[in-house]
Formats: structure tokens, C-alpha cells, sequence
């Protein structure tokens, strides 16, 4: 009867480990993200500092090459596949001189809209904290 047993107890846990897998995976953004528009205000010639405070602090700074900075991010919509984009810069003498690489084109603030899409969304002339809010002005 044992011999029966361990078996279907093994197989049993191993179903119920399966079943707490997933359905539905959140969007994941690593990294920084970046729009066109703010991409294109970099320009040759601007120092270091000017670019850190367009674009923020760079992912990766290499040691052996101060002159270089990367610019990292990933994006996994759901289930799909895992898409990276790097932007690199390259500084001569402290200033910019060269761009390379590819960056997420979206509006951030659109990716953030589209990421809070399932989520219960009321209209504004409709908000249930808004209308208590009135209530216990009006009383």
C-alpha cells in the first residue's frame, strides 16, 4: 500500500506546483527608458554634466574606458520575449562627441498608461472618493 502511496503523493505535489503557475505576467521595465525627444536634445560638444542632466545617470560606466557610456533597458511585455536596447555615448576631451545604439521610442508616459490598463479606471466626474468628498463638504 505504501508503494502506492509515495507515488501519488509525489504526483500530487508536482500537479499542485504546476497549477500556481501564472496566467497573466505584468509588464517588467528595466533600466532607463528614454523618448525620442529627449534622445534628440543630446548634442556634440555637450559636457558630461549637461548630458547627465538630460538623461540621468548612465547604467554602465566602464573602467577601463571612462569615455564610453551605456544606457541599458529591457522590456517584457507579458509572456512575450524580452527586448533590450542600448544607447551609447561617446565623450572626447569631456564632451560628447559620438551617439550610437537604439532606445524604447515610446512616450514613458504612455508605456506607464498602457501598463495600468487592467486596472479599474473610473471616470473622472465618477470617482467614489471624489463623490464622499463632496458629500462631506455639502453636509
Amino acid at each position: 500500500m505504501t508503494t502506492f502511496l509515495r507515488p501519488a503523493a509525489a504526483a500530487l505535489c508536482v500537479l499542485a506546483i504546476a497549477a500556481c503557475s501564472p496566467i497573466y505576467k505584468l509588464d517588467i521595465q528595466q533600466g532607463n527608458l528614454f523618448n525620442k525627444s529627449l534622445v534628440d536634445s543630446l548634442k556634440p560638444g555637450m559636457s558630461k554634466r549637461q548630458v547627465t542632466l538630460v538623461m540621468g545617470s548612465p547604467s554602465i560606466i566602464s573602467s577601463f574606458d571612462q569615455n564610453r557610456w551605456d544606457y541599458v533597458s529591457t522590456m517584457r511585455r507579458g509572456n512575450g520575449r524580452m527586448e533590450t536596447k542600448d544607447l551609447t555615448l561617446f565623450f572626447e576631451n569631456d564632451s560628447l562627441a559620438k551617439i550610437e545604439g537604439d532606445y524604447f521610442a515610446e512616450n514613458p508616459t504612455e508605456l506607464i498608461r498602457e501598463a495600468t490598463k487592467y486596472k479599474r479606471q473610473y471616470p473622472d466626474d465618477k470617482r467614489p472618493d471624489e463623490d464622499k468628498k463632496k458629500q462631506q463638504q455639502g453636509s
